[in-house]
C-alpha cells in the first residue's frame, strides 16, 4: 500500500497544496478560496488512504469516488486562483489533473474486478 503511486502522488499533491495556500495567504492576503482549496486538496489523499482500509471492493471504490470528487473540487479552486491572478503557476493544476487521472483509472480497474 505505501508504495502505491496513487498514495504517493496524492500525498505530494496535498503537501504542494499546503505550500501554495500558505504562499497565497502571505503574498495576496487571500483566505476564502485558499481555505476551500486546503480542505479539498488535503482530503484527496486522506480518502485514498481510507480506501485502502475499506471493507471490501465496493467500499474501496466508494472511498476513491469521494477522493475523485474532492480532487475535482480542488481543480475548480485552482482554476479560480490561477485565472483570477492570485497564483501564476499551472504546475499544481497539472499535478491535480494527474491525480484525477490516476483515481479514474483505479476506480475503473476496481469496478472491472468487482464485475468479474
Amino acid at each position: 500500500m505505501a508504495d502505491s503511486p496513487l498514495i504517493i502522488k496524492s500525498k505530494e499533491f496535498a503537501l504542494q497544496i499546503i505550500k501554495v495556500c500558505n504562499h497565497i495567504k502571505q503574498t495576496k492576503n487571500e483566505t476564502v478560496l485558499t481555505n476551500q482549496l486546503i480542505r479539498s486538496g488535503t482530503s484527496v489523499g486522506a480518502n485514498i488512504r481510507e480506501a485502502f482500509y475499506g471493507h471490501g471492493t465496493a467500499d474501496f471504490i466508494a472511498k476513491l469516488q469521494i477522493a475523485l470528487k474532492e480532487c475535482s473540487e480542488s481543480e475548480y479552486w485552482l482554476e479560480l486562483l490561477i485565472e483570477s491572478g492570485y497564483y501564476d503557476s499551472r504546475d499544481i493544476l497539472d499535478m491535480c489533473i494527474e491525480v484525477k487521472k490516476l483515481l479514474i483509472s483505479s476506480i475503473n480497474t476496481a469496478k472491472s474486478k468487482l464485475a468479474k
